[in-house]
């Protein structure tokens, strides 16, 4: 069975990524179950550029199929930040609650038409043969005024959808999965592993 590495430790995010991926005949395996315990220093500028970092350590590594991702928050007035910075937002150690209450302070006395926001997740993923590629969801919103819920990790409570009169926080699992930034660039994810995995060619790193 062909292996399928997951740059994560996060046993919820491969619980996920398996299921996306239950129609391919892969072996989906964490960094630690391959024996990878190491934390990659995330030095780029944009989501995706963090994600194929990841995903180029984890291959040299192991030279197996490799997936890694990079997602975070970026508010319109903020001119995109937290953008790449998202879990660093309120320093190290911080928790979601410092994340939420810093940006809750720089959006005092913003109007509702201006909290305009958008969650992002870039995949990147390398094949066994070098060639890769890069996707990206965004799941588009506002920033709302006062944390509600308590479904959501994360900007969760703070990230309101109008369409559905509420926070991504409030929805239950199955209908956040089907509109979230993540379940959107998987399912990009699935749609180009169809297409490379037919491309006999391989493409220098």
């Amino acid at each position: 069975m062909r292996k399928f590495i997951v740059a994560t430790k996060n046993k919820g995010k491969i619980k996920e990524i398996k299921e996306i991926l239950s129609e391919f005949q892969f072996e989906v395996l964490s960094m630690e179950e391959v024996g990878i315990d190491k934390n990659i220093e995330e030095h780029g500028s944009t989501f995706e550029e963090n994600a194929m970092i990841k995903a180029k350590e984890v291959y040299k590594a192991t030279g197996e199929m490799v997936m890694a991702d990079d997602s975070g928050l970026e508010v319109d007035y903020l001119d995109g930040a937290p953008g790449v910075y998202s879990s660093r937002f309120a320093g190290e150690g911080a928790t979601d609650r410092d994340r939420n209450d810093k940006l809750l302070k720089l959006m005092l006395g913003v109007p509702f038409e201006k909290r305009t926001a958008r969650f992002v997740c870039a995949i990147a993923v390398i094949l066994p043969d070098g060639r890769h590629f890069t996707v990206k969801g965004t799941c588009e919103g506002y920033i709302d005024f006062e944390p509600r819920g308590s479904n959501g990790f994360g900007y969760d409570p703070l990230f309101y959808i109008p369409e559905y009169d509420m926070t991504i926080a409030q929805m239950p699992a199955e209908e956040k999965n089907s509109i979230s930034h993540r379940g959107k660039a998987l399912r990009l994810m699935v749609q180009q592993l169809k297409k490379h995995l037919d491309m006999p060619q391989a493409k220098e790193l």
